[in-house]
Formats: structure tokens, sequence, C-alpha cells
């Protein structure tokens, strides 16, 4: 059997990342890429829909030793994907990559101190085992989307499309579109496709936060002019994370404040008061949810063209012709696309199991938002929810190097994170998007103190993680660890 000293679950933005980080640091260690679908890139190769571009900038969520260097901050899908790509090439990362190669069960020996892989290729089991596993592969299910029930949906008599699914010959073109939801991918839809439909309604039960943005930093631009890549990358990266971090700070200490400067904000654009107030101010406060960006304001101009509009409503039921509100409105559509959001999974639905006995990871905590408790050898790669998913996943990759580092100037063959004391529970993401509230009772938990506690702030973990103390709460492990709830 093929035993490798690292795997690394996904080949997406995290998983590129985490490769470079691993061969830059440990050259000496043998691993591999484990993709299970069958190209690079991860969420940007998956999702084709209209639009698709980040809702982060990419001097953030690129990463720090790549520049970015295109002209959009904001930037579309195939940029994203055109920049992982070259990444992998230029650090000869992608011949690591085993493609087509899902990781479906992963088995722990405390006494060989090893992990044997249950891989599925081309419908087929075989099995490989590591010393360390590493699963960047993100936290939603890449083979299904959110799909409510709609009542009546087998009556309507259009097309029904979900984003995360989007058929290459869809023909919207003159057509009446419906796009149920609120969220980053309905508002990225609904302008990108708005030139195109003869109307395009954005169907929303209750408003989302949505901030116009700039396309393009124009002080980065500037920047970039004048200073080598390298450096001005680093700086603009810096300015970036500070003004994140503190508008994050500004809405969740001044809420009050915060909401009236994002309805101005788009008062301002719209030039209707009466129209924010109905469809863009939520009862929930700014970061309670994460906040939707729109460059250069592109889906309130849609909307001021004529476009494109917005309804908040309850759907009733679906009818041949389209949907019915509890308004009692109808809806008329050719194409209806559901934006309903994304489905989490844990870890791609790895199923672990320790010394024979399978892990509840509801039953776990946290360490430095990387390592389970009772699972040895472990880590996981888990982005920011108020900031670029990249800064935390760097600094993630970078964590695992330190450990493995740790372990070789110890002895250790194998490790595990061990709280001393009492922890108090917290859902491992304090979100209150629908998205997360449905699945997350299925993930690990946090806990009330660092290192347990996975921090929302770039800064302090940037601070703090790397000069942890890691023979405090990270022990050798020379028996069976206790998977019992801490």
């Amino acid at each position: 059997m093929e035993h490798l000293d690292v795997v690394i679950v996904g080949a997406g933005l995290s998983g590129i990342g985490a490769a470079y980080r691993l061969q830059s640091e440990h050259p000496g260690r043998s691993y591999a890429i484990l993709e299970a679908r069958e190209s690079m890139g991860g969420t940007w190769d998956l999702f084709r829909y209209p639009g698709v571009r980040s809702d982060s900038d990419m001097f953030t969520l690129g990463y720090p030793f790549k520049p970015w260097r295109d002209a959009k901050s904001i930037a579309d899908g195939p940029s994203i994907l055109r920049y992982i790509r070259e990444t992998a090439a230029e650090n000869g990362i992608e011949k690591r990559i085993r493609y087509g190669t899902k990781v479906i069960a992963a088995s722990w020996s405390s006494e060989e101190a090893r992990w044997t892989l249950t891989l599925e290729q081309g419908g087929e089991q075989r099995s490989l085992t590591c010393g360390f596993l590493y699963c960047c592969a993100g936290y939603y299910n890449y083979e299904q989307g959110h799909a409510p029930q709609f009542p009546g949906v087998e009556t309507f008599a259009g097309q029904l499309v979900h984003p995360q699914f989007w058929p290459e010959d869809l023909d919207y073109a003159g057509k009446r579109v419906v796009v149920i939801g609120s969220g980053a991918t309905a508002v990225t839809l609904v302008p990108a496709m708005a030139d195109q439909a003869e109307l395009i309604t954005m169907l929303q039960r209750s408003p989302t936060w949505i901030s116009a943005v700039p396309g393009r930093d124009k002080q980065a631009d500037r920047i970039r002019e004048l200073l080598p890549p390298k450096l001005a990358h680093r700086l603009i990266r810096t300015k970036n994370i500070l003004f994140n971090v503190g508008f994050y700070q500004y809405c969740r200490r001044r809420p009050e404040a915060a909401r009236k400067l994002l309805t101005d904000l788009s008062t301002r654009i719209l030039k209707d008061r009466e129209l924010v107030a109905e469809h863009f101010t939520p009862s929930y406060n700014p970061w309670d949810q994460r906040l939707c960006a729109v460059p250069d304001a592109d889906f309130f101009k849609a909307m001021k063209k004529g476009k494109a509009e917005v309804v908040t409503d309850h759907i009733e039921t679906f009818v041949p012709e389209g949907i019915r509100l509890k308004s009692g409105r109808v809806l008329e559509a050719d194409v209806v696309i559901s934006a309903t959001g994304l489905k989490l999974l844990a870890f791609g639905g790895l199923s672990l199991t320790v010394d024979g006995e399978p892990v509840n990871l509801a039953d776990q905590f946290v360490w430095q938002g990387a390592m389970l408790t009772g699972v040895p050898n472990f880590a996981v790669c888990i982005g920011y929810t108020n900031a670029s998913w990249t800064l935390r996943a760097d600094l993630t990759s970078r964590l695992v190097c330190k450990v493995l580092a740790h372990m070789d100037r110890r002895g250790y063959r194998a490790v595990v994170p061990e709280p001393q004391g009492h922890l108090d529970e917290t859902p491992l993401l304090d979100l209150a998007s629908g998205y997360i509230q449905r699945s997350i009772g299925d993930f690990p938990r946090q806990g009330h103190r660092h290192p347990w506690k996975v921090r929302q702030n770039y800064l302090l973990d940037s601070a703090t993680t790397m000069r942890t103390s890691l023979d405090k709460t990270l022990k050798p492990v020379r028996r069976a660890p206790e998977l019992q709830r801490v």
C-alpha cells in the first residue's frame, strides 16, 4: 500500500495554497493532493453561472505569496480560476494532484500512527496511508445545493435552474427571469443577466444588506504603479485588511450607525428612500449575516435602467406561467433560478474513525481553528466568515507546517489537541444565515477561550497563532485518544 507523509484533500484555492506552504517549509516530505472532481479550482471551477465573482477583494482573497496583477479588485470567476492554475503551474503543484479521487473514509491507528484512507476512483475503491491528513475541501456540498420544496413546482411550464449546476445551453435572451433569493449569488446574477433578459426579478422573503463597492481599487492601482509587485501586493493587502477589520468592528459595535450608513448609501444611488426602506433595509443588523458586495453598484444600476426589479414577498405556489405570491400577485416567468443557498457538508463528507471508533464531529472542539480534539494528525481548513477566506486558510496552512516541525523536534509520531479544563461550546460558524443554521449542528464546536475559540479577527490571529506554545494544548498520542464529549 502506498504511503505518503501528508495528504491534502481538495485542489481548490485552499488546497493549492496548502501545497505551496507544505513544499516550501517541508520540502523533504512526500505529499499528494486528492481531488474528487476532474479539474482544479474547487468553487471557482464548479460555479459557471453568469457573472460569478468574488465577494472579497482579490488582494486579500489571493495568496500572500503571489501578487494579484489583474485590474479588477472584485474579480470574476474565470480570472480567479486562472490565478489558481497559474500558482499551481509556477510551483510544480499540478503534478501532485490526483484527479477523480474522492476520499470517502479515513481510519486512524494509534498503534501504527497513520491514517488509512479509503478512496473512490472511477467507481472502484482503493486505499493508501499517510502520516498527516489535511482537509481543504471547504464546508459545503459540491454535489447538492439547498433545494427547498416549492409547492406546485411540477406545474411550472418554464425552466427551473439551480446556479450550482448551471446549464451551458440556457437561453434567457428576451425572456422573463425570476431569481429566488437575495444572497451573494442572487445579487450577482441579476445585473449579469439583466441586459439580455426582458426583465429579471429578484424575489426575496426579506431584505439583505447590500453594499456598493468599487470594482477597481484606485489606491491599489497607484501603489502598483510606484512599487515593485511583491511590495505593492503586501502594502495593498495590509491596507485592505485594516479597512475590512475596521468596518466589521464598526458594524458590530455601532449597529445603528452602520444601518444608517448602508441605507443612506443605497438611497443616494437609487434616489428612492421608500424603495430602500421596503427592499434593502433588513431587520437584522449588518454582519449578523454576511454582507453582499456589489461592484460599481451594478445591481442598483440594473434597477435604475428598468431591466431589473426586487419583490419582497412569500411564495404561495408555482403556477404554469410563473409564481403566485402570498399577496396574490403572479410573477410571470420563463426561467426561474433557485438561488436559495448552499448545503453545508462537513469536510467534504469525509467519514472519520479513530482506533475503530467512529468520530462524531459534533462532540469535538476545534483547536486554533484547525485541528480537532480526539482526532490525531488531522487538520481542516476553514476560512473567515467576515473577511476573505484565504486570510485564515493561509494562516492555517502555516500552522499545520509548524505542527509538523514541532513533531519533528519532539520526536512525536502523532499529536492531538487536549483542552485543560471545561469549555463552553458555541457553534463553529457564528452567523445567522439560513444555509449555516440548517446544518451547523453537524460540525465541531468552538470553545469560549483561546485557542479553542474561532475568532473572526485576522489581526489578532496573525499576531498570536504562530506564536502559540504548542506544548500546552497539543499532546503526543501514546494511546487511543478519548472521543467522548470534553
